[in-house]
């Protein structure tokens, strides 16, 4: 058996471009780390020399008979396959959604590594030098709205006792003068009522400044606040 060089050489880049984005995300203590963005990459990779060099055999039979058969399909489906890991890592907590970010880095990384499997290495590269410099670079401006923009508007989790009702509470929010419910979810977890809110202050005052008194409430269990998505 001889070996393909140039096939290895595909396999080793596009493990070592995902390695590149799950650093990353490993630093950033997210749930698909180095680990698992090497595996997609590395996996997409190889169904793209699969797609690009598994099927030369058959080329005779295709041009010799009716036979007919489509490895470009082999891309499309890497491309909605990698959607099933990306659904397991997107959840919602209240009303916010996690880890959006990391399943889109999964299904760049899934592309990188398709990129360098096929043997097209510099728009592999590219990708990952832009997805790097988006998830780096734009954390600074990222932290910047949310703490010079956003930092009058919080999400807050509100835990009522069971057997408790849920309108009080939100009555009691919604009469507060210097506080506006933004929106307003609320749920039922083992027998007790959840209600999440994004609520929004004003007059320059901060939520958990106006937010305190909800938490005496003798209906509310437990309260959070800046319980806000994660990337």
């Amino acid at each position: 058996m001889d070996v393909d060089w140039d096939i290895i050489a595909r396999l080793v880049m596009a493990a070592a471009l995902g390695a590149a984005i799950g650093v990353e995300r490993e630093a950033a203590d997210q749930p698909a780390g180095l680990r698992t963005h090497i595996a997609v990459s590395l996996g997409a990779g190889l169904f793209g020399v699969i797609s690009t060099t598994g099927f030369d055999e058959f080329r005779t039979t295709q041009s010799a008979s009716n036979i007919q058969f489509d490895v470009t399909r082999v891309a499309s489906l890497v491309a909605s396959g990698i959607g099933f890991i990306g659904a397991g890592l997107i959840f919602r907590q209240g009303t916010t959604v996690r880890n959006l970010t990391t399943a889109a880095s999964l299904w760049v990384v899934a592309a990188i590594g398709l990129s360098c499997g096929v043997g097209d290495f510099p728009p592999a590269i590219a990708t990952t030098v832009v997805t790097l410099l988006a998830l780096v670079l734009l954390r600074f401006p990222r932290a910047w709205i949310r703490r010079y923009v956003r930092s009058n508007r919080e999400d807050v989790r509100i835990v009522l006792r069971r057997g408790e009702p849920e309108h009080p509470v939100v009555e009691a929010i919604d009469a507060m003068d210097d506080l506006q419910i933004d929106r307003v979810v609320i749920e039922k977890q083992d027998g007790a009522y959840v209600v999440n809110a994004r609520v929004h202050a004003a007059h320059g005052q901060t939520v958990r400044e106006l937010i305190g008194p909800i938490a005496r409430l003798d209906a509310v269990d437990t309260l959070q606040c800046g319980v806000g998505p994660a990337e």
